[in-house]
């Protein structure tokens, strides 16, 4: 989780109720769409010229949509729309106070898929592929959101049991977080302030605590019987491209392995990124896609992306 500044301008108001505005050669446009009484705030950016096909930005927990501006504009760059968007009770998607049982699972199982229905609908005659940022992998791992994909990129995403994470101070760290911290900030608050804490966006904490009891299952969300977990991932049947970083200390690559390895019926396609392969000090949980230290990769994989455009 990371703390980013609010960087995002108004644009101007469209007839369609739209906030449009013009940032170098793409447009970006502010949109919404319903999760049932609720409302998703998103962005789509726009290429010049006829588009070739459609990305979607599947973020991370408690990562916001503008976190993802530089590479959706890469994206766009490369004729692609690209869109991402807040899950519930995150950033412009509603107060996490207004949403205390909002769960993960709830993010994977309805914002994820929400997100890939609005853009099937809205662009409905091109192709689509899909990059999902930890627990936006998380959720097209186990079948959520493809059903207009028939590949997607998965970054940094992993098994979570804090049991896994190699260096013990880190592992008491985190530990710490969703199992004693997290919990006792979210029943006295109502909600884990990440903010606060420099760990991001605020999140429900329903969120929060389920993190928490997925985190001390030596499996994660495989080891939760109500997930059905491996059996989700094991229907999968699509191209993966599975990226990490070897100094992210939450996501090594035997956590993201131990993700992968119910993918029993998808093609699976693993790269692991050093920092000085990329001339940068480090990359870590959330390098890979952030401007000034993961530009070096864009290209290859919006290329891989894009195959079947």
């Amino acid at each position: 989780m990371d703390r980013t500044p609010d960087d995002r301008t108004a644009g101007d108001r469209t007839a369609e109720g739209g906030d449009i505005e013009i940032r170098g050669p793409e447009t970006t446009e502010d949109i919404g769409f319903p999760v049932g009484p609720d409302r998703i705030s998103g962005t789509v950016w726009h290429p010049v010229g006829a588009p070739r096909g459609v990305i979607m930005i599947h973020p991370a927990t408690a990562t916001p949509r503008r976190y993802y501006r530089a590479f959706a504009s890469c994206i766009a760059a490369s004729g692609i729309i690209a869109m991402a968007y807040d899950y519930r009770g995150t950033g412009e998607s509603g107060d996490p106070r207004d949403h205390p049982g909002m769960r993960m699972r709830d993010w994977m199982s309805e914002d994820v898929p929400a997100a890939a229905a609005w853009c099937r609908e809205r662009f409905p005659d091109l192709p689509h592929a899909a990059v999902g940022h930890s627990i936006g992998g998380h959720a097209m791992v186990l079948g959520h959101g493809l059903e207009s994909v028939s590949r997607f990129a998965v970054v940094s995403a992993h098994v979570a049991a804090t049991q896994r994470i190699a260096k013990r101070r880190e592992r008491l760290r985190v530990g710490a977080l969703p199992t004693v911290v997290g919990p006792v900030l979210c029943r006295t608050l109502g909600y884990m302030p990440g903010r606060r804490l420099g760990l991001g966006e605020d999140i429900p904490a329903g969120a929060m605590l389920e993190w928490g009891r997925w985190t001390r299952l030596p499996g994660y969300f495989y080891d939760d019987p109500t997930m059905h977990a491996r059996e989700r991932a094991g229907a999968v049947e699509a191209e993966v491209l599975a990226i990490g970083a070897d100094d992210d200390l939450w996501a090594s690559p035997e956590q993201m392995d131990a993700l992968l390895a119910p993918l029993h019926r998808a093609s699976v396609e693993r790269r692991t990124y050093a920092p000085a392969e990329l001339g940068v000090p480090r990359l870590g949980h959330h390098g890979l896609l952030r401007r000034g230290t993961g530009e070096a990769i864009w290209p290859d994989l919006i290329d891989w992306l894009s195959r079947d455009f």
